[in-house]
């Protein structure tokens, strides 16, 4: 008998992978948990049955929500990571020698201890001496914290369930606040594409541009999301992400990627036109 894992990205669209076996299968205090292994993409993870991580294109989605920033601003210090369970966020952190501190808060342990299990090619820097893990809720967590962070990297589920205060206006507001004179915020920004989506796409940007100077959208092509087509939200007290890019300083670092680099950087912010017409009006 084969057995497949299927993934409603609407009500008239699903996404299946041939599994060779389940892992684990679990309910921690907030959400469904599922572990499986595919020959097509590896070990992957799911949350509430919605693709979290596999082995085969997470390096897409990790590349991109840390390297932007960091060769925008290759000085920055210290870094707030909110949810990224899986550790990949961590991960591409760690490998700048210069960042002295990458606190991480997640508020589902079960997810961060089943992944260093089941997933260690995402979850393996998590004891990196520089990494302090929080298990507590994200939006309590920068609550009162004033100039504290030169990047917060918010890398959360949609806005449904554990996730959904990630993406109200307090939290965008007390985040700015966390952040330094040159503080940087990275967060997940859904997809363009089905409707569902887009329009919690469209209603984070129209939050987080009314609060930093600088907001703007860049995308990545990620097979295993919802239409491939996935967003990510950069806003920043002081720096353009394409004006202030240090492309040199950056590729000095030495870092080996296998999606981002320094010309992709600067191509990702250009979006079609669909997707420039859905974040420039103000309609929800």
């Amino acid at each position: 008998m084969e057995l497949w894992y299927t993934e409603e990205h609407t009500d008239e669209v699903r996404f299946s992978i041939k599994v060779e076996r389940q892992l684990f299968s679990g309910q921690s205090e907030f959400q469904t948990i599922d572990f499986f292994e595919s020959k097509e993409f590896g070990r992957f993870f799911t949350l509430d049955g919605l693709m979290m991580v596999n082995e085969k294109d997470e390096f897409i989605y990790h590349d991109m929500i840390t390297h932007v920033a960091l060769a925008t601003n290759p000085n920055i210090k210290k870094v707030l990571v909110i949810g990224a369970g899986d550790g990949g966020t961590v991960r591409e952190l760690t490998r700048y020698k210069h960042i002295e501190q990458i606190d991480m808060v997640e508020i589902d342990e079960m997810v961060v201890r089943l992944c260093q299990e089941h997933l260690p090619i995402t979850a393996s820097k998590l004891e990196d001496e520089r990494v302090n893990l929080y298990f507590e809720d994200g939006v309590k967590f920068v609550e009162g914290k004033e100039g504290e962070y030169d990047l917060i990297i918010v890398d959360s589920t949609d806005p449904i369930g554990p996730g959904e205060g990630l993406f109200t206006v307090d939290f965008y507001n007390n985040c700015y606040k966390a952040l330094s004179e040159e503080g940087i915020l990275v967060n997940q920004h859904e997809s363009p594409y089905y409707e569902n989506y887009a329009r919690e796409m469209k209603r984070s940007h129209q939050k987080i541009k009314k609060i930093f100077p600088i907001s703007r959208v860049y995308q990545a092509h990620i097979p295993t999301y919802p239409s491939g087509h996935w967003l990510f939200g950069f806003a920043s007290k002081k720096y353009d992400p394409i004006k202030d890019v240090q492309v040199d300083q950056w590729n000095n670092f030495g870092i080996t990627t296998r999606y981002y680099n320094t010309d992709l950087h600067v191509g990702c912010f250009f979006l079609p036109n669909y997707v420039k017409e859905m974040l420039e009006s103000d309609d929800e």
